[in-house]
């Protein structure tokens, strides 16, 4: 099956082969003309804004993103929206790609930015009916392409030809590779914070020096680390291969308060080496490190403990997602970007308390030991783009380390 849109004349040719033999055809934007073939997990996201956000989040590593929303690169790009130094995409498939960018934040065009980066861009393609062969069928490997010496059938092969993402450890290819200080914090965008939830009480600002977080990177967004400076926290950001007895030594040294987990991409099965490291971490027989996981975090954290982890058929990937907390039965809108998610029978079996979960499948959105101040969430509490309802989160993790705290 092939689908063709209108190409108007000397336009670079562009197209994205899925296994099943579909070809779609559009016009290529971007780093086009450099015999770029990717191939990788063809994923849709479903906002309607943050397009800039989600081309830089570290967790789209490995794959191409669908864009749903039918116009996007309206309001450019500018430096200060970028989650990490570089695109991580592997490639963009839009509707419609603006011809003119306007806002007065912006410093440079989508297609010229993607170019910039080495990431090819394929626009003129129907995007509805794209995600709904992915949610009928489930995500799948693609190869995108702006090469006219392939013919559709060579490029149909390679797409078959591509790795699934299960089993792939991605985090080494994103994650930092040397210990470093983070103090850049949310500056005009600082808001209040939420409501601390579980039934407590919103932390009070500490006197003297904040609690002391020692981050582990395994493909981190920005924001998560400027919400945890933002709340009077020293962050140290360490690679995800840093042991269970530095992080131990560090804590019984007093030189850190808390242990936060970060995103990332790929399976979280295959993070094999952290998975061991937060095992160690969360001995039962040694003094508790509070500690706080966020989407990949919280799946590394669950693993750790014993549960199990599988692969969803499309993933949740947008900034509208509903997921209610169940201890106390409130509602948040939330922005998610998540493939994989953890079975909570699983996870109760061996003693995780399930503490939120996605309105929309019933799947697990988050849980917490009932013994140890460890608790985590499938979602991003950090927004960027997306709704600002779960920063309380970080309010609560602010609060498990303050002196006394159990």
């Amino acid at each position: 099956m092939q689908d063709k849109q209108p190409v108007r004349h000397a336009d670079p040719v562009g197209r994205l082969a899925l296994p099943d033999g579909t070809v779609l055809h559009g016009r290529a934007f971007g780093a086009i003309g450099r015999k770029i073939v990717s191939l990788a997990e063809v994923v849709f996201n479903t906002a309607i804004s943050g397009y800039q956000e989600s081309l830089t989040d570290p967790s789209y590593t490995g794959q191409i993103l669908v864009a749903t929303f039918p116009l996007i690169g309206n309001t450019g790009v500018n430096p200060e929206d970028e989650e990490s130094p570089k695109v991580r995409v592997a490639g963009l498939v839009v509707r419609e790609l603006a011809r003119r960018h306007s806002n007065f934040r912006s410093t440079q065009d989508l297609s010229s930015y993607l170019a910039r980066h080495g990431v090819l861009g394929l626009e003129g393609v129907d995007t509805r009916a794209l995600t709904k062969r992915l949610r009928s069928g489930g995500v799948v490997s693609g190869a995108l392409t702006d090469r006219t010496d392939l013919s559709d059938q060579e490029l149909v092969e390679r797409a078959r030809s591509a790795p699934s993402m299960a089993g792939q450890n991605l985090v080494p290819m994103v994650g930092c590779s040397s210990k470093h200080a983070w103090s850049e914090s949310l500056g005009e965008w600082s808001g209040q914070p939420g409501e601390a939830n579980f039934g407590e009480p919103k932390p009070a600002a500490a006197p003297g020096r904040g609690p002391r977080v020692l981050a582990m990177d395994c493909g981190a967004k920005a924001n998560i680390l400027r919400n945890l400076t933002d709340r009077g926290c020293s962050v140290t950001v360490v690679p995800h291969t840093t042991g269970a007895d530095e992080i131990r030594r560090l804590f019984d040294a007093g030189e850190i308060d808390g242990l936060f987990i970060s995103n990332g991409p790929g399976d979280p099965a295959a993070v094999d080496k952290t998975i061991t490291t937060l095992r160690g971490v969360l001995d039962p027989g040694k003094e508790p490190i509070p500690t706080f996981g966020i989407c990949l975090g919280h799946q590394l954290l669950a693993l750790a403990i014993g549960a199990k982890a599988y692969k969803l058929k499309f993933g949740h990937r947008g900034i509208n997602q509903p997921v209610q907390n169940t201890v106390t039965g409130r509602v948040e809108i939330t922005s998610q970007n998540h493939g994989f998610a953890i079975d909570p029978g699983s996870l109760r079996e061996v003693g995780g308390e399930p503490t939120h979960v996605h309105l929309n499948d019933g799947t697990l959105a988050g849980f917490r030991l009932r013994d140890r101040p460890v608790f985590s969430v499938q979602y991003h509490p950090e927004a960027s783009p997306g709704p600002h309802d779960a920063s309380y989160l970080f309010d609560q993790f602010v609060g498990s380390m303050r002196p006394g705290r159990s």
